[in-house]
């Protein structure tokens, strides 16, 4: 099938930073270092399928920065991505992703021309428990959006909780120590007064919704600048990334990065 998701002012490259394949996007006539935001995919999703996210971001001047998660794309793909595979590697995943993220930045400053100062991480479902991750660790990040994700990481695994099979006891004990050390709600002294953008379908069946409105009302009433963060419900949406909320995000990036 001919791709004719192709610009003359947009060039797109894929790249490999040590293990982690990834693309690339960024406006042709760039000169100076350039803004970039790292954009994480989903769960059973990879950076070919964020390509139009990534392609939109840039054309508006922003270098894009699409890496695979391990277990996906072309980083050991799992057979399927049904709730039994979840249940085994869904956090370990997002773990993953925040363990390379300083990785993928020193990368793309020393050899892409990022700027170190204007660095943003976003991400839609999985990819925005792992951005609510980066953004809360990382001090130098300037600013986080998250679609359809959620930042209250012990509150989602309550309220999605299932039985688990008896050989993966340990293994989830391991996982729910480090969810509660790393856990964005559990430090939201790291967080707060730094821009932050959330929107999310009021009828998410994958995501519910209730574990980011948690956050958002824990985080909110540390603000002393209201602008800054930001929570945007959707009604009637399901798990889908909207126009509306490309529009929202440009219109964020264009505020804070």
């Amino acid at each position: 099938m001919t791709d004719y998701l192709k610009s003359n002012f947009i060039v797109e490259e894929k790249i490999r930073i040590q293990e982690i394949s990834a693309i690339i996007f960024k406006p042709r006539e760039v000169k100076g270092p350039i803004p970039t935001v790292v954009f994480y995919h989903g769960w059973s999703s990879n950076k070919e399928l964020q390509r139009l996210r990534g392609f939109i971001l840039s054309s508006v001047g922003y270098q894009v920065v699409i890496p695979d998660a391990i277990y996906h794309g072309e980083r050991n793909r799992l057979n399927d991505y049904g709730w039994n595979m979840a249940k085994q590697y869904f956090w370990d995943v997002i773990f993953r992703n925040l363990e390379e993220f300083n990785i993928i930045v020193r990368e793309i400053v020393s050899k892409y021309n990022a700027d170190s100062k204007r660095i943003a991480v976003m991400g839609n479902s999985m990819g925005g428990f792992t951005a609510g991750g980066i953004f809360t660790h990382n001090e130098y990040v300037k600013t986080l959006i998250v679609l359809n994700g959620s930042c209250g990481w012990e509150n989602f695994n309550e309220n999605i909780e299932e039985p688990i099979d008896k050989e993966l006891v340990e293994k989830y004990d391991i996982i729910e120590k480090k969810v509660t050390d790393m856990n964005p709600m559990n430090h939201l002294n790291l967080l707060k007064n730094r821009p932050i953008l959330l929107m999310h379908g009021d009828s998410d069946n994958v995501v519910p919704i209730g574990s980011q409105k948690y956050f958002y009302d824990k985080l909110n009433p540390l603000y002393e600048d209201k602008e800054k963060i930001k929570f945007i419900e959707y009604t009637d949406l399901n798990h889908f990334v909207t126009t509306n909320m490309m529009e929202e995000s440009i219109n964020w990036l264009g505020r804070y990065l």
